[in-house]
């Protein structure tokens, strides 16, 4: 018998929005093998009899991090232990999860995944910014913008993003937002169309910009937001001027 593996999202910061389930899985685990941008409150919430290892990974640093959290994974299910893999936010998207799950069962280790709420929305609801609504948005699409550094072509089509869908929502993006806006617009996009920029989105340091997509570069410089971020393009930018509450 081997031990058994939980890919837990953590939420998007606010420790609150953590799932019951996934508190249950802290408290009774071994081992905690958990991200870089997991909330120190919800690191707190591990108890102390439990092994605490930091498998996070920075924008830039070398990717063959991977290898070594999958084998931690391995290595402590087959001593029977039960580990709870810790993401931020949600472990599938974005998280490398299904890469993982898929790395389990090769190895015949059992899994449970656990969703959580993902920065995309958690961020975006916090803003005051509805993804979809009635009026302004039937479409939304969750992009990511940073690709896997190892594709010798961009999957990504921004240009055909730009007249297919009403919102747009790209993690991880913040140091191509000029590129990509650009493209946006060489695609059809209104260059008036709004922007919003969330900085630790639903934590207390949330900040968050707003500009269009031909401004919108330059605002982030002006204003010197940093990572982590979530761009969300669209309509329903403008409405986090009447429904804002955070």
């Amino acid at each position: 018998m081997t031990g058994k593996v939980y890919l837990v999202g953590a939420g998007p910061g606010d420790s609150k929005l953590i799932t019951l389930r996934a508190v249950e899985l802290l408290e009774k685990a071994d081992v905690v093998l958990y991200d870089r941008l997991v909330s120190k409150k919800i690191i707190s919430m591990i108890p102390k009899k439990a092994k605490k290892v930091y498998v996070g990974r920075a924008v830039g640093d070398d990717t063959t991090h991977q290898i070594t959290t999958n084998d931690l994974m391995v290595q402590y299910a087959k001593s029977k232990k039960n580990i709870v893999r810790l993401k931020g936010g949600d472990p599938i998207i974005f998280g490398r999860g299904g890469e993982e799950a898929e790395f389990l069962k090769e190895n015949n280790i059992k899994y449970e995944i656990v969703p959580g709420i993902t920065s995309g929305i958690g961020s975006a609801t916090y803003a005051g910014i509805p993804l979809t609504h009635r009026k302004y948005a039937s479409s939304v699409v969750f992009v990511t913008g940073h690709e896997d550094p190892e594709k010798k072509i961009e999957i990504v089509k921004w240009k055909n993003l730009a007249k297919s869908v009403d919102t747009i929502v790209i993690m991880m993006g913040l140091s191509r937002i000029d590129v990509i806006c650009k493209q946006l617009i060489a695609g059809g996009l209104d260059k008036k169309t709004p922007v919003a920029v969330i900085q630790n989105g639903t934590t207390f340091k949330q900040k968050m910009i707003k500009g269009t997509v031909t401004n919108i570069a330059k605002k982030v410089k002006e204003n010197k937001i940093t990572p982590p971020t979530n761009i969300i393009i669209g309509k329903v930018v403008d409405l986090s001027d009447t429904m804002g509450w955070k």
